[in-house]
């Protein structure tokens, strides 16, 4: 079953991590045998493994940060230095388009093309052709980078399509995880210039009360790309159902993440007495989305796999990106048909990107 996966930080890990990802998990792993530090050799997610997982398309961040803290490699001291930051990322992005291991996607004639590519690929058992590249849509996670709201037309011309006002902490146009505070002045502009271009407005990372803010100063296409549901896992990174439910009367879309503490209550970063976490945790939480919901239509992935972590703080039953493909089969457990799993693997994000560009 073809992938969409609506949150993988791939150039920030191949600069800022310094892994190339052309090679496999299991290369990097080795290379990063004798570093420390969270994620060091225990990586998930590499180029080989979402061909081999059929990720066929995925969301790619632009992730720098610039709001006076000190987390080295995302936190920058000065906007410019954030937007040179991730203008290296999009130009790695290219590099790998230029390399032929993957392909931008900007707009819907570049997606139907490119979908209907690996669905012909399927059809032909894999065999007699050759395996098309991964597609990426552009994503920008925190909005730091961007100078001023005016700026936002030469970012839809480098490829965003895609942002995400907000990371952990105080940003520079919301406040997000962890914090109260709301939108900062400019974020009003930046909103209505995001809906002008048809850019669309992740919610994902925004405190509480920037995502009542955003939801009424913005009425574009929404989703939240890598969240999970504070009802199974009580904390502010979640979305509570009060939150699910606007985004699903939107027509919105929210991607699971599979980041162990946002999956199961009670799991605390490096401790040794943690509860077993696995997929099917995970999907708890696309269950939960689906019956607030009544259908399969607004659950999808957005898995993070490569987030700042790895293995030690994945699901255990997860080695790498390639097994999601273990998540049709313990849907179908649960009861949900073919047409329903179909959906919730890609057919809901590719829904929402053929209305937002349509």
């Amino acid at each position: 079953m073809l992938i969409v996966d609506a949150h993988l930080d791939l150039a920030w890990n191949a600069l800022q991590w310094n892994r190339n990802l052309q090679h496999s998990v299991y290369t990097i792993r080795t290379q990063e045998s004798q570093l420390s530090g969270p994620g060091r050799g225990q990586g998930t997610v590499a180029l080989p493994e979402m061909r081999e997982g059929r990720v066929a398309l995925c969301f790619a961040t632009l992730l720098a940060r610039s709001t006076g803290r000190i987390i080295q490699n995302l936190d920058y001291s000065s906007p410019l230095q954030a937007y040179g930051i991730v203008q290296g990322q999009l130009a790695y992005y290219r590099a790998l388009e230029q390399a032929g291991d993957i392909r931008l996607i900007a707009d819907l004639i570049e997606l139907e093309d490119h979908i209907a590519a690996w669905q012909r690929w399927e059809k032909d058992n894999n065999s007699h052709s050759r395996q098309p590249p991964l597609g990426l849509v552009i994503s920008m996670e925190s909005a730091d980078p961007i100078w001023a709201p005016e700026q936002l037309p030469v970012w839809k011309e480098a490829g965003v399509r895609i942002i995400g006002p907000a990371h952990y902490g105080p940003g520079r146009y919301a406040g997000g995880t962890s914090i109260e505070l709301g939108l900062t002045p400019e974020s009003i502009k930046l909103l209505r210039t995001m809906e002008e271009l048809g850019i669309l407005l992740d919610l994902t990372h925004l405190s509480d009360k920037a995502f009542w803010q955003a939801l009424d100063s913005f009425s574009g296409p929404v989703l939240a790309s890598h969240n999970n549901c504070r009802v199974l896992v009580p904390h502010q990174r979640q979305f509570d159902d009060k939150q699910i439910r606007p985004i699903i009367a939107r027509e919105g879309v929210i991607g699971v993440a599979f980041d162990n503490w946002m999956v199961r209550p009670g799991w605390v970063r490096g401790a040794h007495d943690n509860p077993s976490v696995t997929l099917t945790h995970v999907v708890d939480h696309i269950d939960h989305i689906c019956q607030l919901a009544g259908n399969s239509q607004h659950a999808a992935i957005g898995s993070d796999l490569d987030g700042g972590f790895g293995r030690e703080q994945s699901p255990s039953d997860l080695d790498s990106i390639e097994d999601l493909q273990r998540l049709p089969e313990i849907l179908s457990k649960r009861g949900y048909s073919d047409d329903d799993i179909a959906a919730i693997m890609h057919g809901n994000w590719l829904r929402l990107l053929r209305r937002a560009w349509g």
